[in-house]
This record gives C-alpha cells, sequence and structure tokens, in this order.
C-alpha cells in the first residue's frame, strides 16, 4: 500500500470517528473497558459501534503473550489498525511465516484492506491493538496446508 492510500484511509477514518462521536457524545474511560473472550484466544472489548452491525466501530483487542493469530481475513471495509501497547508481529499471507513478520511497536499504526491473508504473533509479550473499521465485520479462517 503507498503512502497516498494510507493517508487517504487514516483522514477517512479520523472525519468518519469524529462526527459520530460529536453527534452521540461517547466516551469511554479506561476504567470502563471490560475485555472478553474465550480463554486461549485474543480477548475484545467494543468501545463503539457494534461490528455485527452495519456502521462504523472501534474495538480493542488484547492477545496474551506468546499468542499466535493463524492466518485469516476480515470481510469489512478497510481497517485501520492503531497498536497501543506491545510490539505486534504482523505478517501477510495465506501460509504462516515467520520469515514473513515484521515488528510493529507500541503507537503503530496500519491499514488492512478487506479480505487481505494475514496472520500475527504477540511473540515478546502482551499486545493491545485497537480496530476502526465499517461493520458488519468478522473473522475467516484460512486453512494451512500440512507439510
Amino acid at each position: 500500500m503507498n503512502l497516498r492510500v494510507a493517508c487517504l484511509l487514516l483522514a477517512v477514518g479520523t472525519i468518519g470517528i469524529s462526527a459520530p462521536a460529536h453527534a452521540q457524545s461517547v466516551v469511554v474511560l479506561p476504567g470502563q473497558i471490560s475485555f472478553k473472550g474465550l480463554p486461549g484466544a485474543p480477548q475484545t472489548a467494543v468501545l463503539f459501534g457494534d461490528p455485527t452491525k452495519e456502521g462504523m466501530f472501534v474495538q480493542r483487542t488484547k492477545f496474551v503473550q506468546g499468542m499466535k493469530v493463524m492466518p485469516h481475513y476480515h470481510p469489512d471495509q478497510p481497517r485501520t489498525i492503531v497498536v497501543l501497547s506491545g510490539t505486534l508481529y504482523f505478517g501477510l499471507g495465506e501460509q504462516w511465516d515467520e520469515s514473513k513478520l515484521t515488528p510493529y511497536p507500541t503507537g503503530t499504526l496500519f491499514a488492512e484492506p478487506a479480505k487481505t491473508p494475514h496472520f500475527a504473533w504477540a511473540k515478546d509479550g502482551e499486545v493491545i491493538i485497537q480496530v476502526t473499521s465499517i461493520g458488519p465485520s468478522g473473522t475467516v479462517p484460512i486453512p494451512q496446508k500440512t507439510k
């Protein structure tokens, strides 16, 4: 993805966030954030909107140290992701390949086009990311080839 497209996605995301937030006066304080999910799976907290419905949403996802997120994609609109804490190792492709992982430290923002196969690893410690997108969202796993 080139810089022009990334800047456009960031600008559109920023405009999209500011308009509904002002219209609905949404404020979520840190103590109000509650992560949910099954043990051993990524934990999520929806801060704005509803990822299962049409419309913009903001969600945080927490990965425990060592968690590998196998290849998958999301059918929703382009997503912007910010690494809020930790270092997320992120790679593109339909098969897990550690040589394709790039470390994204705290503060990194990246965009993920719809239906882009990717995988991730919280290799060094807990990682929390924040995703902004337009729903409905979902996660489609990509079966791995056995060697």
